[in-house]
Formats: C-alpha cells, structure tokens, sequence
C-alpha cells in the first residue's frame, strides 16, 4: 500500500509539474497582453541621422577645454583636482539637453551608453538610461513627448511616431545614471530639421545623489530638469552621488562659469560638523568671482520616515541649523544676493514624495520644483 501511495504521489507531482510547465509556456507575455509595455520598436532604415555633438548640449560646462569624453560633464582637468568618486560620476550625462527644431512626423534616437548597467533596484531604466523627449506646444510650452525604454547598451529606435504635422521645437534629454558615447537624433529623408545651440547664463545646481536624479522615472522629471522648463532657461546639473559635499575643488570649477545663479544644495550628503566647516568658505569662494550671482543655499530634505526615526530627525535638524547659522554669518558679513530654502517640506508633508525614503520619487521632484520656484523667480529677477 505505501508503495502504491508513493507511486501515485509520484505520478501526481509529475503532471502537476507538466501542467505547469504546460501553462508557462503558454502563457502570453506581458507585451502580448498590454502593447504599451513592449520594448521600442527599431529605428527605421534609410533615415538622416544627427550627431548632436555637432551643434552641443546644454548642461555641459566648459566645452572648450579638453575632455577624456566628450559628453562628461567634467573637462580633463578635474581627473585629479576632484575626489576620484566626484570625477567618476561626473561621466554621467545627468542634466545635459539638446534642442532643436524639425517637422518630422517620427523621430528617432540611436545612442550607445557608457555602462552596460541599465537600471538600479530602485530606479527605472528609463530614468538611469533612457533619453526622454519634450516638444513646444503652439503656445510655446514645454510639454512631455516620450521617453525611450532602453533594453541593451546601445539602442536605435523610434522614440515616437505618428506626430502632428508642422514645425516645432524639441528638447531631449540624456540619462542621468548612465554615460552616453554618442547619441544621434534620425528623422526621415525630406523632413526639416534646425539645430539650436546650447543658451548661455545657466541655472548651475551643485548637490547630492538627488540633484544627480535619484530616483526620477525619466530624465525630464528631476526638479532641475522641471525648473529649466518652467523657466525657460538652460540648466547645468552637477549632482554627484553621495559626494555633494561643498567641496573647493569642485568650487574651482563652479567659479569659471557665469550663471544666471548658483543653487547649493549639499546637505543630504553631510553632517552639522561639515557644514559648519565648508559653507562659509564655498560662498566666499564663489562671491569672489562672481560678485552679484545669486546664490541659493537649500536645507537639507527631511527623509520621509524621518518622523518615526529620532535619530534621524535630530541629523535633518542639527544640519538645518547648521546650514541656517552659516547664512545668518553671511548676511551679517554683508555678502549680497544671497538667498534661503527650508527644507522641512521640500518632498511635501505627508511622507509620499520619495521612493526610499530618502531619494525623491517624481512627485517629490515636483515638489521640490515648487518649492524653488519663487525664490529663483525673485533672485533672477533682482539680477537682471
């Protein structure tokens, strides 16, 4: 009997496992069932391919001095001058855009990434990856077109087809968590296409792993990306992750270029021990060379579990202080256009506006936006 029982169990585990086996391969895949979550189609054949490095990018600082790649957002020179972690991430792509204008019915993309890594566990490969597209609308207003869904290292696909006729202006913007070797814009034979040059007087944010774009789903969500929009003006955005630390060396290069602003936003990165050291020193070292750009000091966000975490909320609030005390012994110091945001609700109140915590998801980059937006406004505005 026990040998019959354990041959039956036998035969019943077999066409189970058959059954199931049976199923998984018949089983529709996820693209089948929802079209939308397939990957990018291939770029069609035949097409007029654009180098964008022939006409540049905005977000790439220093474009006349010799680089190791041509799309680092660092120049040669900083291989050495900065820690090796700050010149490793500055190969990122993070913040670069390219516009230009065309009457293409579909545009294409065909761009090689630097590393073959195409997302983090917290982070989509559109956003690590991706190359994300906006265009103007007839009132002339940044809207959101589509982003590529990278799948392998080098990708040449249709990022949109179907457009409505006519000519516009089109911006696109390059991964944040990946380096790119080139990238090419392709539309069709016989479509007009204009290259724009990258705009002068950028809005330069200095920061942590959240200025570099942790945790956007794509590269036009993080709120520097969202400021250059609703501003209407290039951005350059030099976050390095978990190394934005108010460092001079990094001042040696923030001091030759001639922004609209500065936006320093370090202390996710640091402790009240570190601020007290290096606040002080970056903005006398960035008011010596530009002596009537603004420069906007943020308070570190609060983690979103924070409220339930002692330990932590005391480090938002010591580093709040911190921060607070070096701009009180500025202003007293006379140091002139010289601006504050708190950082309390920068995600918002009610614990949503990040992914993990600590790095913003895309709502916490509106909010962000939000919360920035009056004081650029009122800086750039005082500086005109």
């Amino acid at each position: 009997m026990r040998t019959f029982r354990t041959l039956a169990n036998s035969v019943g585990l077999l066409s189970l496992l058959l059954t199931s086996v049976a199923f998984a391969q018949s089983k529709p895949s996820l693209g089948d069932i929802d079209p939308d979550m397939k990957a990018d189609k291939p770029a069609a054949d035949g097409l007029v391919w654009h180098d964008i490095t022939e006409w540049g990018v905005e977000g790439r600082i220093l474009p006349d001095q010799p680089r190791d790649r041509w799309f680092d957002r660092f120049p040669k020179s900083a291989n050495g001058h900065v820690t090796p972690a700050v010149w490793s991430l500055s190969r990122d792509s993070a913040g670069m855009m390219v516009r230009f204008k065309t009457d293409a019915t579909e545009i294409h993309v065909h761009y090689k990434l630097m590393d073959a890594g195409l997302a983090m566990p917290h982070m989509p490969a559109t956003g690590v990856s991706g190359i994300d597209l906006y265009a103007r609308d007839k009132d002339g207003k940044w809207k959101w077109v589509m982003v590529t869904k990278p799948t392998q290292q080098e990708m040449k696909t249709a990022i949109i087809k179907g457009l409505a006729p006519g000519m516009r202006e089109y911006a696109a913007y390059l991964p944040l968590y990946n380096g790119v070797d080139f990238v090419k814009i392709g539309v069709k034979p016989g479509a007009k296409f204009e290259e724009l040059a990258p705009r002068e007087k950028p809005i330069v944010f200095y920061g942590t792993s959240i200025t570099h774009g942790a945790c956007a789903s794509r590269p036009g969500m993080v709120h520097t990306a969202i400021l250059g929009r609703w501003l209407d003006r290039p951005v350059v955005n030099l976050g390095f992750s978990g190394n934005g630390k108010m460092d001079k060396e990094v001042g040696d290069y923030l001091v030759q270029l001639d922004p609209a602003a500065y936006v320093i936003d370090c202390l996710p990165n640091m402790n009240a021990a570190a601020v007290t050291e290096r606040c002080v020193p970056l903005v006398k070292q960035l008011r010596a060379a530009r002596p009537d750009t603004p420069i906007i000091l943020v308070e570190d966000r609060r983690n979103t579990n924070d409220w339930i975490l002692p330990a932590r909320h005391e480090h938002h609030t010591q580093n709040h202080a911190a921060l607070k005390a070096a701009y009180d012994e500025l202003t007293k110091a006379g140091v002139k256009h010289l601006a504050y945001i708190e950082g309390d609700t920068l995600y918002g109140d009610d614990t949503e506006g990040a992914t993990d915590a600590s790095h913003a998801s895309d709502l916490g980059f509106m909010r962000q936006a939000e919360a920035f937006k009056p004081v650029l406004d009122k800086m750039l505005g005082e500086s005109k």
